[in-house]
């Protein structure tokens, strides 16, 4: 096996490979990447849970397969001079070289290496710039506790020409809904993906282009989900659970509104949100077109500010996590947020406005839970 090609190629190639290696795999041969050299060049990743491949053009001199250490391969050709990389096996060792700079690296039984999964059949497709962006304002909203596996997922909902994503931890929820081109015009379907596989996808797959979204027929024995984008694959199994049904929490109607400008709010956030930890809220009054941030304990530390707004309805007072309250600001793409209260102790739904007295975008909404007072 032998072949020359440009590092950067490379490295992207490699470094998308690995996002799906395991530190402590069930078998060894799992610490590696797979290289097969045929008309062109397959790189295989995988901790069975995922697995990801990328293909790059080369000159190929023999063709051939290698299984090499995956994390040590990334670190290496990271720190190859900038200039085209040659690849030769020979024996059992791979050699790896660039400029002056060459490294010998041992090589990991091939035939150990399970059989992969097959990407599923293809279901349809959607713009790259908006998947990555819808999975980046969602998975905020999903669970970091593995002992409830199906808060740390995505569900994501296929109907007709729709596609939703939705992820909650109990006290927040992150909806986004948007077009996409079905290979079924009928196709209604879900399933629900580890928010962390996705957000992993997401930081890599290219924007830019078209991706195409792969699933398994209902009546598959395994329950996968796939992601393809120019060069790059990733097929991951799904989560056996679902998310509890979340549609019937987005109200209807309102008794109190405002709209603020993100980046004015987000500063007083967080500075107001320096006197106070996870534990306690950080106190919003809306009332008479200005906004009361407050936080601390009679104890403790304390602080206030308050910033103008549009505010129409009902006098509210609630309390946040600012954590969440951060994190949900931050995820609406857009100038203004817009506030929507039923009540002080009910869920506030948060959206975007590109103007302040824009229409909001219905697209995305952010579902905060207030804190007890």
């Amino acid at each position: 096996m032998k072949f020359v090609v440009e590092r950067e190629a490379l490295i992207d190639g490699v470094n998308w490979v690995a996002r799906s290696l395991s530190a402590r795999p069930m078998i060894t041969a799992l610490l590696g990447i797979k290289i097969e050299v045929g008309t062109e060049i397959k790189l295989t990743g995988s901790n069975l849970e995922t697995s990801t491949e990328a293909v790059l053009s080369a000159d190929i001199k023999e063709k051939g397969t290698v299984l090499v250490k995956g994390q040590l391969l990334a670190e290496i050709v990271r720190s190859l001079p900038n200039s085209s990389i040659t690849f030769a096996l020979e024996g059992t060792r791979v050699i790896v070289s660039a400029g002056t700079s060459k490294f010998t690296l041992p090589t990991l039984e091939a035939n150990e290496y399970p059989n992969l999964p097959s990407l599923p059949s293809a279901a349809g497709e959607i713009s790259g710039d908006d998947f990555v962006q819808a999975v980046n304002q969602v998975v905020v909203a999903a669970s970091r506790d593995d002992s409830l596996p199906k808060f740390t997922g995505v569900d994501i909902q296929i109907k007709k020409d729709k596609i939703t994503l939705a992820a909650t931890d109990r006290y927040r929820l992150a909806i986004k809904t948007l077009p996409w081109k079905s290979k079924n015009p009928d196709l209604e379907t879900s399933s629900l993906v580890r928010a962390r596989t996705l957000s992993d996808a997401a930081k890599s797959l290219s924007t830019g282009s078209q991706i195409t979204l792969a699933l398994s027929p209902a009546d598959s024995k395994e329950s996968l989900i796939g992601f393809l984008s120019n060069t790059k694959t990733m097929t991951s199994r799904t989560l056996d659970d679902k998310l509890p049904s979340f549609e019937h929490l987005v109200p209807t109607e309102s008794k109190a509104e405002a709209t603020i400008e993100i980046a004015k709010l987000l500063d007083s956030v967080r500075r107001v949100a320096l006197v106070t930890d996870k534990t306690l809220p950080l106190i919003l009054t809306f009332a008479n077109n200005t906004l009361v941030l407050e936080a601390g304990g009679d104890q403790d530390a304390q602080a206030s500010e308050s910033i103008e707004i549009t505010h129409s309805g009902e006098e509210i007072r609630t309390g946040y996590n600012p954590t969440f309250l951060i994190d949900g600001l931050q995820a609406i793409d857009a100038p203004f947020v817009h506030f929507s209260f039923t009540a002080s102790n009910k869920l506030a739904v948060l959206s975007g406005k590109a103007e302040i007295d824009g229409a909001q975008d219905e697209s995305y909404k952010y579902l905060l839970n207030p804190m007890r007072l």
